[in-house]
This record gives structure tokens, C-alpha cells and sequence, in this order.
């Protein structure tokens, strides 16, 4: 079985805040990100992290893909 790293933690719980963020400007046009944060360079950073977080889970599936072909 796969161990996720540090780094596929920290980039999951920013994927499912990013999902929530989304779920609530869909629904309540509510911006949670923005709200906490307020609209100057710390949200844009939180954004920002939050897209890199999705490359690496892009990449983790990718590697998880593999490893599981590997063990078939």
C-alpha cells in the first residue's frame, strides 16, 4: 500500500478546502477564501497554493496508477 508523504496531505486538505471554497460561491455566491482572508496578497496565496496542491494530486494519481500496475 502507498504511504502518503507530508506533501500529499497538506495538498488534499487544500483540494477539499478549495472544493468547499467553490461549493459555497456555487451555491451562496459566498467566497470563504476571501472572507477569512480578505482580497489582498494572502488570499492570492492561499489560491495559488491550492492550484499547485491540485498538480500534485494530478501527480500522485499518475504515481498511484503505476504502482498499481507494477503490483498487478
Amino acid at each position: 500500500m502507498y504511504k502518503f508523504s507530508s506533501l500529499d496531505k497538506i495538498s488534499f486538505i487544500l483540494i477539499i478546502i478549495g472544493a468547499i471554497n467553490w461549493g459555497l460561491l456555487g451555491l451562496f455566491n459566498f467566497n470563504l477564501v476571501g472572507f477569512i482572508f480578505g482580497s489582498g496578497a494572502i488570499a492570492r496565496i492561499v489560491y495559488i497554493l491550492i492550484g499547485v496542491a491540485g498538480v500534485v494530486m494530478l501527480i500522485f494519481l499518475v504515481r498511484s496508477k503505476n504502482l498499481l500496475k507494477k503490483i498487478k
